[in-house]
């Protein structure tokens, strides 16, 4: 496998690897538009099956378009994942408004998860990208950007980013679950799915355009790693 070419930056690179890493704005409908055709559905008919199929549907079409270009099915099975929790948990209370109940939960986990990550120094967006640099990953050594101090200073404020957009989730979406405002829950949902990881995302493009942390060429974490060596 061919090496990376180099950087002039850490932020290059790491906007490199996220690239990489990110689904964008497609991958975002994937995971979440099935789950909303659930909620829709079973709000306006309460039948298991028509939300059930309605939701399937739309999932088979994403993964046959995805077939069709040979790409990725990550995100569209996210999305199996994503509605098979919501139906469980609406079609056990009955209440449209509970299939909105493990997202919020899930944001809950995340807001802490990220704010831990960067605690303790392994930040979530590190983890993205030692994730997708697919030499050390082959060669037993996904975390070598840990031993780059600047990269995960860097890593550390773009995970930040990703803390923001769980609080605001959280915040927005919390008090509406209480408040039993499925109408509300719906559009928020759309509102803070992909437009909110957007601009999220176009923040850290932004972050990551503006900085310039100096990176060596001979530094570690640019340099190919030996598959045949174990890792230091």
């Amino acid at each position: 496998m061919a090496a990376d070419p180099v950087y002039p930056t850490v932020e290059a690179l790491i906007r490199h690897r996220l690239g990489e890493a990110l689904g964008g704005i497609r991958g975002s409908i994937e995971a979440a538009l099935p789950m909303l055709v659930f909620v829709i559905v079973w709000s306006v008919t309460e039948e298991r099956n028509a939300s059930l199929g309605a939701a399937a549907a739309v999932t088979l079409a994403f993964a046959v378009a995805r077939i069709v270009q040979r790409q990725t099915l990550q995100f569209v099975l996210g999305s199996v994942f994503a509605t098979g929790l919501a139906a469980f948990f609406a079609l056990r209370s009955g209440q449209a408004e509970d299939a909105f109940l493990p997202g919020i939960l899930t944001s809950c986990a995340y807001l802490v998860g990220t704010v831990l990550s960067v605690l303790v120094r392994w930040p979530l967006i590190g983890l993205m990208v030692g994730l997708v640099d697919q030499q050390a990953v082959a060669a037993g050594d996904p975390f070598r950007w840990r031993r780059n101090p600047a990269a995960v200073a860097v890593c550390s404020r773009l995970t930040l980013v990703l803390a923001g957009v769980y609080v605001i989730r959280v915040g927005i979406m919390g008090p509406l679950y209480l408040a039993d405002n499925v109408a509300g829950l719906t559009v928020s949902k759309v509102v803070l799915g992909w437009p909110l990881w957007a601009g999220a995302v176009a923040v850290m493009g932004a972050m990551l355009l503006k900085g310039h942390t100096p990176i060596d060429p001979d530094d570690d974490l640019v340099q190919p790693v030996d598959r045949g060596e174990p890792a230091r």
